[in-house]
Parts: structure tokens; sequence; C-alpha cells
């Protein structure tokens, strides 16, 4: 062995044994292996199916790799799509071990009673006291059905047979929220005014989110995706053998939500400034957190959150977004103090959105890295879309019906 091979060789043995120590998996498995997250569902595989929930074919305890028995790819097949894991964007960070645990936390699964594709997330109750308290007081009766509660509603919650102290909450399928492209300015007008609407009322029921970053914003698909798609290769059929088909948001408007409470809290309304111990979620460019470990009020923190999401999102990734500088500049200065609260944000859109024109809600949303072939594709389905809903009379902003 030479020693630039050798090199290489020592090279990958530390960035497998690197991945495997902070992500619990590592990129050099080979497809028929479970690495260790997706063995701990495997192992409960029938705990939950006695509950009423099945995971995919590769996590049953009887699973035979379906390329072992036939001449397809293994990555062809639906069965060696393992958990999603997001090695790459997070690989370098200095503190990725904190953000890597909740990916195996989460797995789809089929609800056996109706055959209803579900999210099943493992909870810690040592680690996150209060995230099912908080998911399940926003899914109470009083509040599931409130047109403003934008927060993830829990189907079910139970412990498993042999650990009491992980609970599991089962939840809808969701989407990123800017998943599947936004075609028109009005559908993300839409999607601001629900996100602020929403995150207003987890403050108005003093509860404060303190993750609410881009990944934890996500949408309901069913309307967008009737056929639906598969759990990780999201541009998928549920079994991977084509492009999953949907509408644009203009035709099935979704619902956006709020996901993962894990590090959130619910105050006394008698406690009107409380103070947390500051807690990194998934941006790490909160101001206050940056030179200082003192208390500080969450609730103008996750102003900066939601706002520094639409910063990055939008107006940094795409044209025509200069109407909303204004408001984020000032939801995202460094003084917590002077950030307007969410019930100032709203009233702020409300005036932003009665001041866009009706051509400017139709205009097509473009990327900012957009090449000239894409320009060209893009615009031409555009154009045919608009002139069909202009002549049908659909709404320039989208709104889901109550």
């Amino acid at each position: 062995m030479t020693s630039t091979t050798a090199r290489e060789a020592g090279l990958d043995a530390q960035l497998s044994k690197r991945e495997l120590e902070v992500w619990g998996t590592n990129v050099h498995l080979r497809p028929e292996e479970l690495d260790p997250r997706e063995v701990w569902w495997r192992d409960r595989y029938q705990q939950l199916h006695i509950r009423g929930h099945r995971l995919r074919a590769r996590y049953s305890p009887e699973w035979v790799p379906s390329w072992t028995t036939s001449n397809k790819n293994w990555e062809d097949c639906e069965d060696g799509k393992r958990l999603e894991v997001w090695v790459l964007f997070f690989f370098f960070t200095t503190d990725s071990h904190k953000f890597a645990s909740q990916y195996g936390q989460v797995i789809d699964a089929t609800r056996i009673s109706d055959g209803k594709v579900v999210t099943l997330k493992r909870i810690n109750k040592t680690e996150h006291p209060y995230e099912v308290d908080i998911g399940l007081y926003f899914s109470s009766k009083a509040l599931a059905s409130l047109p403003a509660n934008h927060c993830v509603p829990i189907y079910d919650v139970f412990t498993l047979d042999d650990d009491e102290n992980i609970t599991i909450m089962v939840m809808p399928l969701f989407r990123p929220y800017t998943n599947p492209r936004f075609d028109t300015v009005g559908e993300v007008v839409e999607c601001f005014r629900q996100l602020f609407e929403g995150l207003q009322f987890m403050h108005k029921h003093r509860v404060a989110h303190r993750d609410c970053m881009h990944r934890n914003l996500m949408l309901d698909p069913t309307r967008l995706y009737p056929k639906l798609f598969h759990p990780v290769e999201r541009n998928m059929n549920e079994d991977c053998k084509g492009i999953a088909k949907h509408f644009t948001r203009t035709q099935r408007p979704p619902k956006y939500y709020f996901i993962d409470f894990g590090i959130s809290r619910q105050y006394d309304p008698a406690i009107t400034d409380p103070m947390e111990i500051p807690i990194w979620g998934g941006d790490k460019e909160v101001p206050e957190f940056q030179n200082s470990h003192g208390p500080c009020d969450p609730f103008p923190t996750d102003v900066f959150y939601i706002g520094n999401a639409i910063r990055k999102d939008f107006i940094l990734r795409k044209l025509g977004f200069e109407f909303m500088k204004p408001l984020v500049a000032d939801m995202t200065q460094p003084d917590p103090a002077k950030r307007p609260t969410m019930d100032e944000v709203v009233a702020r859109f409300d005036d932003i959105r009665r001041g866009l024109s009706y051509r400017k809600l139709r205009s097509r949303v473009v990327d900012v890295d957009e090449d000239l072939y894409e320009r060209v594709v893009r615009t031409a389905s555009h154009w045919k879309r608009r002139i069909e809903f202009v002549a049908r009379r659909v709404p320039a902003v989208p709104s889901v019906s109550p």
C-alpha cells in the first residue's frame, strides 16, 4: 500500500468513526445493514404493531432485502431507503452532536386502522420533560380546531414495554415548508401570514417555542400530494417507482405548522417577562446567545428565529422580496428589547400584504441562482398556469378553507 493510499484509508476510517460517534450511523454501511438508529426501531417493531402502527418493510424483524432476490439495484428499491442523515450539512459544526440526536428519533409508519401514513417520534422524558404536555395542550379539544392554531396535531401518545421513560408521539406526515417550490409571491405571502399567525397564537397562550427555525416549519401535504410520496425520498412515489406528482399551492393551498416542542416552555400568564438560560436550537445566529449565557426572555428570541428563517430562505435566496426587508430587519436586530412582539409583527405584515399589487402577488418566485434554462422553463409553465388562474378568477393569495 502506498503512503497516499494508506493516508486516504486512515482518513476514511477517522471519518467513519466520527460519523458513528456523532450521528449513530455512517455512510460506509452496506445497504442491507441497519444503522444503530434503525436497529432501535426494528427491535420495537412488534410493540409498535400491537399499538396499531406498522413500520416499513425495512424495519420488520423478518426483512429480506428485495434486491437480494431480484436483479434490481438496491438504490432503486423502496426498502433500500434508510432514515435521513444530515451529515453533509452539520458534520463540521462544533455542537453537531446536540443537533443530530433528533434524526434517529423520528420514523414514518402506517396506521393499521385506516392505512394513514403517520410520523412516530421517540421522546426521552428526562431530556425533554415538557414536549408531550405542550403538544397535547395545543391538540386539546378546546384549541385543536381553531384556525390560528398551527401547532402539529398529536394523534396518540404511548410508552413502550421496555422503557417507561421513552414516550412515542404519533403525528401527521409533513413536508418542509419550502418544498415543493413556491410558484407565486402570493403563495409565499400566505405562508408568511400563517406562520406569523401560528407563532402569535403560541405566544398568546404563553408558550415560547425556542427553536422555531426553518427546519421546524412544515406543511400538511395531503392536499398538494393526494397520492402522497415516499417519506424519505420525498420527490418519489411511495413505492419509489416514479416521481410524486403534486399541485401548486395556488391550486391546493396547504396549512403550515410548527413542530418540535423539545425545548419549548409554557409560562403562567402572571409572569410577564420570563427569563430562561439560553438553550441553543438549530439556528446558531441568535444575537443574545453569542457572548452571554445569562438568562433572557425567550419570546423576542422566537421573533428572531422566524424572522431569520424568512431572511435566509426568501430575502437572500429569492428575488422580489424587498417588501419584507424592513420588517425582517426589525425582527432580527441585535437588541431583543427592540424587536417587535408577534402582535406587532402580525399587524405590520397585514399592512404590507394589503399594499402589494395584484400583479406582484401573481408574479413568479425566482431563485437568486436560477440559470437561463431554468428561467425559461419555469417562466413558460408559470405563465400557462397564471393565464388559467386569472381566467378562472382563482385568488392571487390562496387560503385554506376553514
